[in-house]
Formats: structure tokens, sequence, C-alpha cells
């Protein structure tokens, strides 16, 4: 009974990637560190696999990998505001170093989209003017970062009475089951 429900946010993820404004293009992806503090950031869904993998592009000296080394589990929100449609995903985080993979899709990165790669200082270092910013011309901090999810929640607000489902992969399927919402 819960199988419709799995389908329609697989689909919506799918059309966070492919589907010019979707909400789900972007979401927030929740890291905690050494230093036991959440922290939240806007991050752009890239790729979603069959076995929903989610795929998102980064620096690779934002804190954000600081925090997934130190602990690799993870959270994302989507929220559709037009369907009052929330899913949370919660998984591993892993770190793509294969060059070929990350040349890959390094060469479908647009252009104008590449500048952020390539500053000569990492995300997050204080500067003067954000006008003055020093890009490189030959090298970039290119990084792909891969979650793969191990529960996801649906919830749907929805009148006379929302609707919450969770979904836990036990190694070879997704299992689903009504909460109180």
């Amino acid at each position: 009974m819960t199988e419709d429900f799995f389908e329609e946010l697989k689909d919506d993820l799918q059309k966070g990637v492919h589907q010019k404004g979707h909400p789900f293009r972007y979401c927030t992806m929740a890291t905690v560190g050494l230093d036991k503090m959440a922290r939240l950031r806007t991050v752009v869904l890239r790729r979603i696999s069959k076995d929903m993998k989610l795929t998102f592009y980064t620096d690779k000296r934002s804190k954000k990998l600081v925090h997934i080394k130190e602990n690799n589990k993870v959270s994302l929100l989507f929220y559709h505001p037009k369907k009052l449609l929330q899913i949370k995903v919660e998984g591993l985080a892993t770190v793509v170093t294969d060059k070929n993979q990350l040349q890959k899709y390094w060469s479908g990165v647009q252009p104008n989209s590449r500048k952020d790669y390539t500053t000569s200082s990492a995300p997050g270092s204080s500067i003067i003017n954000p006008d003055h910013i020093e890009y490189l011309d030959d090298q970039n901090y290119f990084c792909i970062l891969e979650i793969e999810p191990f529960k996801v929640e649906y919830l749907k607000l929805q009148r006379p009475n929302h609707l919450r489902v969770r979904f836990s992969n036990n190694g070879t399927d997704w299992k689903g089951e009504f909460l109180v919402p």
C-alpha cells in the first residue's frame, strides 16, 4: 500500500534533476562534524540513480567535506510548496575520487558555472571585497558527493489528515510503513 508513495517521491526527485524550476532541484543538506553542531546548507541535486543514490557537486575544500570525513551520516530535506510535500532523506555520504568519473562530470559543467570550483581561496574564506575574488585558469576543486539513503520519509500535508510514510532500506529493497504525522 505504501509503494505508490515511494514511486511518487522517486518521480519528484527525478523531476528535480531534469525539470527546470522543479522545487526538488534544491534541497537542504545537514552534516554534523566532531564539534556536534548541525550545519545546514542549500545544495543542488544533480543526479539520482535507479537505486536512489543522490549526486551533488561541491568544492573539495568546503567545510561539508570536513564534516563528512568526521561523520558521513547526512540528512537532506526537500520541500514542494504546491504539493505541500516534504521528503526527508537520511544516508551515508561518499566523496567520489575516481578521476575518470570526475572528468566526465566536470566536462558537463556549464562554462559559467565552472568558476564556482576555481576560486583561489576556499569557500567560506574571509574576503575584503566580493568583487575582487580571484579565479584560477588551470586548476579546479570540483568534487562529487554521493548520498546512499538508508531512510526516506514522505510527509504530505493534506486535509482531512496529513499522511506520513517512512521507507527503510533493508539492503535489498525498500520497506514502507505509515507513521502518525
